[in-house]
């Protein structure tokens, strides 16, 4: 099984789809940069549902040694920087991200890059939910803005 290492989107909305426990399934080990750790304890604060990721035992906080200074300009969050600056310095690890700009940034970077519906995808795959078509409803019920086109896409990919 591959490592990983997450932004906070993945967490909340597989947290959210009561579906986090997967990511203990298809990974070795999972690495979470202490922004997201932040993110998600502001969210809390703002009373968002998201996971409390303190108790997962197989969740690790780790951080990288610095942020490449390019990246700063972007249009992105502290979680997803911390995310794709861990995974430069780990390339060997899959790195998810849901932001397309984050996830083209990396992508570009030569990083391996999942997003939640890569997560659900490899679930059925590996027999952890028998269909995702349900999962994909409780995600865009939950916040998670999905396309008609990716749905299609995604329920055309697992054969449903």
């Amino acid at each position: 099984m591959p490592s990983a290492i997450t932004n906070t989107s993945p967490l909340v909305y597989l947290h959210r789809a009561a579906s986090l426990h997967w990511l203990a399934d298809l990974f070795d080990s999972l690495w979470v940069p202490g922004a997201v750790i932040d993110e998600l304890r502001e969210g809390r604060r703002l009373g968002y549902e998201v996971p409390i990721p303190e108790p997962l035992p197989w969740l690790q906080i780790k951080e990288p040694d610095h942020i490449p200074s390019p990246w700063l300009a972007l249009d992105l969050g502290p979680g997803e920087l911390a995310a794709m600056a861990l995974a430069i310095e780990n390339p060997s690890r899959v790195v998810l991200l849901d932001d397309q700009l984050a996830r083209r940034t990396a992508q570009a970077a030569g990083l391996t890059v999942w997003g939640t519906l890569r997560v659900v995808l490899e679930a059925k795959d590996r027999g952890l939910t028998p269909a995702v078509a349900p999962v994909i409803d409780n995600l865009c019920g939950n916040g998670m803005w999905i396309s008609d086109a990716v749905r299609r896409r995604i329920l055309n990919l697992a054969g449903e």
